[in-house]
């Protein structure tokens, strides 16, 4: 076994919310210069930025995940893993058709950009990413598994926009085995409160949306190799 280095959570220039400089080519520049193994490109509802993350990272070394953040209908953000970029991108156009026809507003919102592989501009987004999907955290792991997906409850422990914020614990219906934290000193606390997350395995990321927020080689995951198959492997064990 080898361990890896990793940051499964980091926001492109294609959220709004996301810097302008959080380009591919940026992204993927920093993850090496950090030392990371693997990254993830989990932008707000949308995967149309990860052909270009793959691209980039190859050219270091890393292996980039293609993934997304997807917003439920009770406001809730979950993180969408993929092994290929086609089942990535199916999703993403699924989870596209779930979202409201409300138009992004580049000064009040940010700007939504998608760039090719050579990180040259190559368009923006219509519909505001940001809002929720209407799709329901009892739903989305199911949909996600569809195109061989892995679901992930987003940053748990954050005050908004997490399942403990919105229902105050694990709801009994809950279908997931891996749960992110955005702190590591919180996973035992965590634990002793919602007996759920001991049988899961817990990751901790950046939810970068600037360079700087990108982490250094602080997280670790155990594969039986450097490849994006064996990492699945691994993240599909219970195994922490």
């Amino acid at each position: 076994m080898i361990k890896l280095s990793y940051d499964m959570h980091i926001h492109s220039c294609l959220s709004p919310c996301g810097d302008d400089d959080m380009t591919p080519a940026n992204i993927a520049g920093m993850a090496h210069i950090n030392g990371l193994d693997v990254i993830a490109l989990t932008d707000h509802n949308s995967c149309l930025n990860c052909p270009a993350i793959v691209s980039q990272a190859q050219k270091y070394g890393i292996i980039a995940i293609p993934g997304a953040e997807i917003t439920t209908s009770e406001e809730i953000h979950m993180l969408c893993l993929f092994e290929t970029l086609e089942d990535a991108l199916d999703f993403g156009r699924h989870i596209y058709e779930c979202l409201p026809n409300i138009i992004n507003q580049d000064r009040i919102f940010g700007r939504q950009q998608i760039v090719d592989e050579e990180d040259n501009p190559a368009g923006c987004i219509d519909k505001l990413l940001i809002n929720a999907a209407s799709i329901s955290i009892d739903d989305l792991p199911a949909a996600a598994a569809s195109y061989n997906g892995i679901c992930i409850p987003a940053h748990i422990n954050k005050p908004s926009d997490s399942i403990l914020s919105v229902f105050g614990v694990i709801p009994p219906t809950a279908e997931f085995n891996i749960a992110e934290i955005n702190r590591c000193d919180d996973i035992n606390a965590l634990m002793q409160k919602h007996e759920y997350l001991r049988k899961c395995r817990i990751i901790s990321d950046s939810d970068a949306h600037y360079l700087t927020d990108i982490n250094e080689p602080v997280n670790y995951i155990e594969t039986r190799e450097k490849s994006i198959e064996s990492i699945f492997e691994s993240l599909r064990t219970n195994k922490s």
